[in-house]
């Protein structure tokens, strides 16, 4: 008898676990949403508009959504979200940040008051994702909304630099990923990764072209973060002293280290901090500000990079080497981090696309500074193609301006719209300097 009521009692609780799991699951099936999206482009010397299609999920009740970069960036001329209920509303974009691959959105709650529409808002989970466990991606692949694939987590510690994943922006540098064999296909981009409680634990990114379900998200801890700073800030401001790191695995007999000790110093940028202070590429990274790291499998790197990117800009930070039998200690002055990626734009009537050079791009390729514009982009027929510009040059200076910011040439292609006259031109072609005319 008494052994009969206690599996009745078990009964009893299973079906109450399972009635709360299905509501937590409902809750976040009603946070899923689609996304549309309008972008431009600036290619081949005119202005390309393109559409896609992304999943996103409304993290609170002001109408915060959490999509990712590649989805939404700043690029983008229209946005529209379907709610669960299939109405479809506006949105904008609050925030961007290619390094992690998530964006932030709002939904237009004026025009949902006036539609008298309504939303419900996912939660992270409390605790981070484990392998072996039940998850499940829910988003619109292809456009098919509020699609659930399922799955376990494969590893919840994989490392997967993109260093051009998102537009040619680099990804994934400061964080590992989460794998799973949950079906990702195109679309489901952005979606969240949950529990069987439908509690977040993951933003889907991408998954293995030509693989059987080798899908990666960004952990719900690294999520949680960005969404509260690019909230709150519009942006993340992270710190670079131009060091490109690498792992110790079986390199350690050759630098006489212990084992789980240091992380390589594989290059150092022409002309950053690090290269300033004196690092040189072999240097071993014993320790950060007294912090000990150990950089020796690939997994490791990411939050060591974290540590120095988390820095405030302009800190000064004191790292420990070994050089060869010497042990030294050297301080480093941090910059702000910025993309190899300038901003992009068209002159339609140049047939000419260009992007800013950057810093990270200048010393990249060892230009002597960051004045110039890269050509990325030209139309044949068109005045650029006419003065055989081609794709790689950088344009140093038109009608005697040297071009220090993008506004600088839209200047003069207002000008040159309101009063078309030809245009001395000077252009950087592998490291030699050559003189052309934009003729009318």
């Amino acid at each position: 008898m008494l052994r009969i009521l206690f599996f009745a009692g078990l009964a009893i609780c299973a079906g109450t676990v399972e009635a709360a799991m299905s509501r937590g699951f409902n809750r976040l099936l009603e946070a899923v949403v689609r996304i549309d999206v309008r972008e431009v482009a600036f290619a081949d010397g005119a202005k390309r508009f393109s559409a896609g299609v992304g999943s996103g999920v409304i993290l609170s009740k002001d109408g915060i959504v959490l999509t990712n970069a590649h989805v939404v960036s700043p690029r983008a001329v229209e946005i529209s979200i379907t709610l669960a209920n299939l109405e479809r509303v506006s949105a904008r974009l609050v925030g961007w940040d290619h390094w992690t691959d998530l964006a932030v959105l709002r939904l237009d709650l004026d025009e949902i008051r006036k539609r008298g529409l309504s939303f419900s808002p996912a939660e992270f989970a409390d605790e981070p994702a484990f392998p072996g466990q039940t998850v499940y991606a829910v988003g619109t692949p292809y456009g098919l909304t509020r699609t659930i694939t399922r799955g376990i987590i494969s590893n919840n510690d994989r490392y997967f630099e993109d260093s051009r994943g998102v537009q040619g922006y680099e990804t994934g540098a400061f964080n590992t990923w989460l794998q799973t064999d949950a079906a990702i296909n195109p679309g489901n981009s952005g979606g969240p990764l949950v529990t069987e409680k439908g509690k977040v634990v993951g933003i889907n990114s991408r998954a293995y072209l030509g693989a059987e379900n080798l899908g990666f998200a960004i952990p719900s801890g690294v999520a949680r973060r960005v969404v509260e700073r690019l909230t709150e800030e519009g942006r993340i401001v992270r710190s670079y002293i131009g060091i490109v790191p690498g792992v110790l695995q079986d390199l350690e007999k050759f630098y006489a280290l212990a084992t789980n000790t240091g992380m390589l110093i594989n290059s150092v940028d022409p002309g950053s901090p690090a290269a300033r202070a004196g690092l040189r590429p072999g240097d071993v990274l014993l320790s950060i500000d007294g912090r000990k790291v150990d950089g020796r499998f690939p997994e490791q790197l990411p939050p060591i990079q974290n540590i120095i990117a988390s820095l405030p800009v302009g800190s000064t930070v004191k790292l420990g080497l070994k050089r060869g039998a010497q042990m030294l200690e050297i301080s480093v002055v941090t910059e702000t981090l910025e993309s190899r990626v300038g901003e992009e734009w068209a002159f339609e009537k140049w047939g000419l696309s260009v992007r800013k050079v950057s810093r990270a791009y200048a010393r990249e390729n060892q230009l002597d500074d960051e004045n110039g514009m890269l050509v990325i982009g030209v139309q044949s027929g068109y005045p650029a193609a006419n003065a055989r510009l081609a794709r790689g040059d950088i344009i140093v200076k038109v009608g005697g301006k040297t071009l220090e910011k993008l506004d600088t040439l839209r200047a003069l292609y207002e000008a040159y719209q309101a009063k078309p006259e030809p245009l001395l031109t000077e252009v950087q072609r592998n490291h030699r300097l050559s003189l052309c005319i934009l003729k009318p």
